[in-house]
């Protein structure tokens, strides 16, 4: 356990059913690359160590190239680095995660709308909903990259 790491553990039905959202989420975007880039920005927004960890290993093993990675936090400067569509995800990423209004921008929904059919809106907005709940979670406890042991 990180130093000033909480001692609370994830219970095990908590832990599986965020484990099958994820899963779910990501199998109705379809996209691999994308859901990463979701799960990264999120966790970046968030500050999560453990879940940055974890998804920028599996975007790598994936793949993904370092330079993206490199530029995801900057997405929307880095110029065609990023497809229209991912745009719009990360886009409502960062609208969704930081709900600052209290509410989701129609401009930010209504652009993601046009990329994405409604099924994969509705799973790309669970992927994004699920992420959050991971981050808060081990931000919570302050877990560790690579923490094996943080729930039961």
């Amino acid at each position: 356990m990180s130093v000033g790491a909480r001692e609370f553990r994830v219970p095990k039905d908590v832990y599986l059913s965020l484990a099958g959202l994820s899963a779910a989420a990501k199998r109705g975007l379809g996209d691999p690359v994308l859901a990463e880039l979701v799960m990264i920005r999120a966790s970046q927004l968030n500050h999560c160590a453990f879940c940055l960890d974890m998804h920028l290993a599996a975007a790598r093993k994936g793949g993904e190239a370092e330079e993206r990675l490199d530029l995801l936090a900057a997405w929307e400067e880095a110029g065609e680095l990023f497809t229209d569509q991912e745009r719009a995800a990360l886009a409502l990423t960062e609208a969704v995660t930081v709900l600052t209004d209290g509410f989701v921008p129609d401009a930010v929904y209504e652009r993601a709308a046009e990329h994405f059919t409604k099924t994969q809106l509705a799973h790309l907005i669970a992927a994004i909903t699920v992420i959050n709940s991971w981050n808060r979670l081990m931000v919570t406890r302050r877990t560790a990259p690579g923490e094996t042991e943080w729930h039961s």
